[in-house]
């Protein structure tokens, strides 16, 4: 069974099927889901892929030290379930992962 995200948004709720260690960035990318920009490519440099975690089958890893001060720095404010979908892998992290997005990325 493969891994799932589900996004949602202010207008819409997808749900996609992940590739095994694909980020929730990645997969938000290669499938259009509105909401996740990922301008620096996954390297948690730029906080364009801000999520909030809503409900996680898995064990998220603990923020590292450039995710934590990446999310002080997001457009929309940081709240205690932030996370970079950057950061967080299919499969490794979680099996099923139920993510909000803010309402603006930059």
């Amino acid at each position: 069974m493969m891994p799932r995200i589900v996004y949602i948004g202010s207008e819409d709720r997808r749900e996609i099927d992940a590739e095994e260690g694909q980020s929730v960035m990645r997969a938000a990318i290669l499938n259009g889901v509105d909401g996740i920009v990922g301008e620096c490519g996954g390297q948690a440099m730029c906080a364009t892929c801000h999520v909030f975690v809503e409900r996680v089958e898995g064990e998220l890893p603990e923020i590292g030290e450039d995710e934590d001060e990446m999310l002080d720095c997001t457009a929309d404010p940081r709240r205690e379930n932030s996370r970079l979908g950057c950061q967080l892998s299919a499969g490794e992290d979680f099996a099923e992962l139920e993510v909000r997005l803010p309402s603006s990325q930059v």
